[in-house]
């Protein structure tokens, strides 16, 4: 069950139709067909359907059971689906770590924002049944694997990370490990295309920088739950809406 509705940009490249990477970094090989209980329902804001890292692409393309959805409004009829129990992987106040939340019942329909932090409030604020839905979040866990993106917060995840996440927990003893090997060989490509001389001096010593600087001074509070939303400096969506830790993504092989 896969649903797609607007796609990159034209690149002048050839492209896979599928996982729209350059031919020549097709990922379908990497990408999966797991089954899941849970259904998974990723809204996306239009803007993050032309990125060339559409983590959130991969994640539903892997999953039988998923299906994506791009706009800035949405029908309602996507979440309110019988024979399931809808909830929004969202952190915040009102939020239930997913670990307590899960329980024996019926199959859950899990909704899942893919966007800037501002895109997400826009997309709430528009839809008030959406925005009533039990919300969600991802307790703790391992930081991501993102390596070529700076985040705000060492708990952030890319959208495919949390996705994951989320269906081990709901679906445990099974795991979605293999959900993120598409993602493991884009981030692989994107290290490779810039070179590792570059990796360690714009990433790794800047994530180094960055660490000893919260132990110094005390770690800036933020939201430890990681949804697939990244936030700007402050927590504040960066220029344009877009996180800066987006703007500093080299391009694509």
């Amino acid at each position: 069950m896969h649903t797609f509705q607007a796609g990159r940009k034209p690149t002048g490249r050839p492209a896979c139709p599928r996982c729209q990477r350059p031919l020549a970094h097709c990922l379908c090989r990497w990408i999966p067909a797991l089954d899941s209980r849970t259904r998974v329902v990723v809204l996306q804001h239009p803007e993050e359907a032309r990125h060339a890292l559409n983590t959130a692409r991969l994640a539903v393309l892997g999953l039988r059971n998923a299906s994506l959805h791009v706009g800035r409004r949405f029908d309602a009829a996507l979440w309110q689906v019988p024979g399931y129990e809808s909830w929004l992987l969202f952190p915040g106040e009102g939020a239930e770590p997913l670990e307590r939340a899960a329980s024996p019942g019926l199959p859950r329909l899990l909704v899942v924002l893919d966007g800037t932090w501002r895109h997400a409030r826009q997309v709430l604020a528009a839809h008030p049944a959406l925005a009533a839905l039990p919300r969600v979040s991802l307790d703790g866990g391992p930081g991501s694997r993102y390596r070529v993106r700076h985040a705000a917060h060492p708990q952030a995840l890319a959208t495919i990370e949390a996705v994951a996440a989320a269906l081990d927990i709901l679906e445990a003893p099974r795991s979605f490990v293999a959900l993120l090997d598409p993602f493991e060989a884009l981030v692989a490509g994107q290290i490779a295309a810039m070179g590792q001389a570059r990796y360690e001096r714009d990433h790794l010593r800047r994530a180094g920088s960055r660490a000893r600087k919260e132990q110094g001074a005390g770690a800036q509070e933020a939201d430890p739950h990681g949804t697939g939303l990244e936030e700007g400096k402050n927590g504040k969506a960066g220029k344009n809406g877009k996180a800066k830790a987006e703007k500093q993504t080299p391009g694509e092989p």
